[in-house]
């Protein structure tokens, strides 16, 4: 009888006090949600064209929302994707619908598998929709809510694409190494043919470990980019003489130097491009000539902050200009240029407003084979550009 009271005393005890045991242990138990940077960039204008293809036109225009989320994805682990909200303009997508649409820009894994100290090599892979050779590093100096980049403006490349790249970091600030193999034209389409696009850009700052000002942010980023696409009789057809399974030439290469400072940013590059396009319709008749095409751009930009050089407290003002030179065409020597220029004025350290000039005119009308050749539609536009980074 002892010992049942006993063993009914000891489990209404252990009862009583279960919650008392188990409160503490759940309080321990934390469940840990991964750290989420989420971040935006809105561009956004007023615009008023003068030239004679559209005399007074004018609109507020939303060009476009980046909207990106960055989080880890375990040890040494990261994925971003920026989703790229923008107005639908190309025909005949536009006939469909002319409002906002929503695509990835970039969307990507990140795995470093060489990690270390600054003073070692880094290394990471990159696996999805990630960033091309050069555009991404130029805009480090170029601001792109004022207008694309020089090569992207030409139509040479995209800034992103799917694909796999290699970042490796050299030791000591010396610089980095960036190479990728995509699909190849761009993000904007799904692949279209079985041909990659490798690429590989070198940027050197051979100063970032000196006492030289300015130049001490200098860097110096050759660049190449190996590109290839399909024939448009890849897939033979009726009266054809056969399917062409063989590539067209699609090559861009380049140097970009560049130096920014809070109170001057300079950018110069040089690039060039060989491609080929065909003739023809395939046949006995017709037979498919390959075309060869090569050209060049030289631009160049500034970024200045008057009066900062003489008071620091006086940093909002900034001075913006730049002028790209394109010959579109070797052989036939077309020629345009493209001038931007204009003031900004930064309301706080994430919003600013600019009032900038645009214009991409022909320089010359070459004639080829009795036909004048236009190398582009006259264009000149009056901007109030607003950015906002939230």
């Amino acid at each position: 009888m002892h010992r049942l009271r006993f063993c009914l005393a000891a489990f209404v005890c252990a009862f009583l006090t279960q919650p008392l045991i188990v409160r503490p242990l759940a309080a321990q138990t934390q469940i840990t949600i991964p750290p989420i940077d989420f971040s935006g960039v809105l561009f956004t204008n007023f615009q008023y064209r003068t030239d004679s293809r559209a005399d007074n036109f004018n609109k507020f225009d939303l060009e476009r929302v980046y909207l990106t989320l960055r989080m880890p994805a375990g040890d040494r682990a990261s994925v971003r994707v920026t989703a790229d909200v923008f107005q639908q303009q190309n025909t005949p997508n536009d006939a469909y619908y002319q409002g906002w649409v929503t695509r990835f820009k970039f969307a990507y894994l990140q795995y470093y598998y060489l990690a270390g100290s600054p003073s070692d090599f880094t290394a990471a892979a990159r696996f999805g929709m990630l960033q091309t050779v050069i555009i991404d590093q130029e805009e480090l100096f170029w601001p792109r809510w004022i207008s694309q980049p020089d090569v992207e403006r030409a139509g040479l490349f995209n800034g992103a694409d799917l694909g796999v790249a290699s970042l490796v970091t050299l030791p000591n600030k010396w610089g980095e190494v960036y190479g990728a193999v995509v699909n190849g034209p761009s993000y904007t389409s799904r692949e279209m043919d079985r041909f990659k696009d490798p690429q590989l850009r070198l940027t050197l700052t051979p100063l970032a470990n000196t006492h030289a000002g300015m130049l001490s942010t200098l860097a110096i980023s050759p660049w190449f980019y190996k590109g290839e696409v399909a024939s448009r009789f890849v897939s033979g057809g009726a009266g054809q003489v056969g399917p062409v399974g063989s590539g067209l030439a699609r090559n861009r290469w380049g140097v970009f130097a560049g130096m920014r400072d809070p109170r001057l940013t300079l950018g110069a590059q040089y690039s060039g491009f060989h491609g080929q396009g065909e003739t023809g319709a395939n046949t006995a008749a017709s037979p498919r000539v390959v075309v060869d095409t090569s050209g060049h751009i030289l631009s160049g930009f500034a970024i200045a902050k008057p009066l900062a050089l003489f008071d620091t407290s006086y940093s909002r003002l900034d001075l913006i200009a730049r002028y790209d030179k394109g010959d579109e065409n070797t052989t036939t020597d077309a020629k345009y240029h493209v001038f931007i220029g204009g003031v900004i004025w930064e309301l706080n350290q994430r919003v600013a407003i600019s009032l900038d000039y645009q214009e991409q005119l022909p320089d010359d009308f070459p004639v080829v084979n009795g036909v004048t050749i236009t190398p582009t539609p006259p264009l000149k536009t009056y901007f109030t550009h607003v950015i906002v980074n939230f």
